[in-house]
């Protein structure tokens, strides 16, 4: 296809930081910018990327494919637009798309959807409608926007390379978008759904990243004979129990020690030393807790990953019920907790049903 894909990357992002513009600010563990350029190049539409920018310097650190190309952006994004629509010209394109850098999160799906519309249009915006409320002021009057009329439209725009061309090329004023090019003269623009999540990042604010740990937990306790047996907080039919302090419940207490090392506490035995004030303590008391603390740091658990490791009792067989209980427990959903059974194939004290391990992972996630 004879399609150009341009990204205005020249803004100086004044509202987002002072010292560094938002399309080289790390975001999903790649700078702003980049998100577009994978996309434009994993869709496989266009023969030419290319990127307008007024930092030169921070593009020579970068190794790109031969069909991106980096060019000097203008004072104003209608400057550095036209500054594109002329430098592809000599490749004589049919379609070019215009994007903005400061929005990452557009889907190849999209991409997609405008290039089947723009097959038989010859301009295409996406747009969504506003969940908000829209006044309009007029000298010291304000006025309602009916929201069904309204569209707040997006990037990637496509149009023909010709008009849009000859449009810039004549356009004296300011313009914010391509689309207002063709609407100035009352040409037909087909605009399409686009996606809630294109958003155009405008504060650091609206990519202020949650920061996700995890942590790993293991209990190992042996079985006894005449104690009874505790698992994930459920009591569970069997000939012996967990020797220990407390109730020996080795999954509660491999995930205490998982959400320890999430945020950094130590372990388990700092809070839950073998004294007198905890001799025979149920684990469940032992996790609420650290759970507690959990909610007041403003954590959140994402998931945990839960392997049993004995012979008996079978896991297949109590599974439901460990996990109905965990998700009580901790006020999490059932389907963010997995439950696995494995044995050591008859290795060891755990072979020979004489002790029972637990080895846990959790995520958690800090929110402001």
């Amino acid at each position: 296809m004879n399609n150009y894909f341009v990204i205005l990357a020249a803004g100086k992002s004044k509202r987002f930081h002072k010292n560094k513009a938002k399309q080289f600010y790390k975001y999903k563990n790649k700078e702003i910018i980049d998100h577009s350029i994978k996309k434009a190049l994993d869709s496989k539409l266009f023969k030419k990327i290319i990127i307008v920018t007024n930092d030169l310097n921070h593009f020579k650190k970068k190794k790109y494919p031969k069909q991106i190309s980096i060019i000097k952006g203008g004072k104003e994004r209608s400057d550095s637009s036209l500054k594109a629509l002329k430098y592809i010209k000599k490749y004589k394109p049919l379609n070019v798309y215009i994007h903005d850098a400061a929005r990452p999160n557009f889907s190849t799906k999209l991409l997609k959807n405008i290039s089947k519309n723009l097959k038989k249009n010859k301009a295409v915006v996406p747009f969504i409608s506003s969940k908000d409320s829209i006044k309009y002021k007029i000298k010291n009057q304000i006025f309602n926007l009916n929201r069904k009329n309204s569209l707040l439209t997006q990037t990637p725009q496509a149009f023909r390379f010709k008009q849009l061309y000859n449009l810039a090329c004549k356009e004296k004023k300011k313009v914010s978008d391509e689309a207002t090019l063709f609407l100035n003269q009352n040409y037909k623009v087909k605009f399409i759904s686009g996606e809630n999540q294109n958003i155009k990042i405008t504060y650091l604010n609206d990519i202020k990243n949650s920061k996700t740990y995890f942590g790993i937990g293991f209990d190992l306790h042996k079985l006894i004979k005449k104690k009874k047996l505790y698992l994930g907080g459920v009591k569970i039919p069997f000939h012996s129990g967990l020797k220990g302090h407390s109730d020996g419940d080795v999954i509660l207490h491999a995930i205490i020690d998982s959400i320890l090392g999430a945020t950094r506490k130590k372990d388990i035995g700092t809070y839950f030393p073998n004294i007198k004030k905890f001799k025979n303590i149920r684990s469940p008391k032992m996790l609420k807790p650290i759970q507690d603390n959990l909610e007041k740091s403003n954590f959140f658990i994402n998931n945990l990953d839960i392997n049993l490791i004995c012979e008996q009792p079978k896991v297949s067989k109590y599974r439901n019920k460990i996990i109905s209980s965990l998700s009580k427990l901790m006020k999490i959903n059932k389907n963010f907790i997995n439950l696995k059974g494995k044995t050591v194939e008859k290795l060891g004290l755990i072979g020979k049903e004489k002790a029972i391990a637990c080895e846990v992972i959790v995520s958690i996630t800090k929110y402001d």
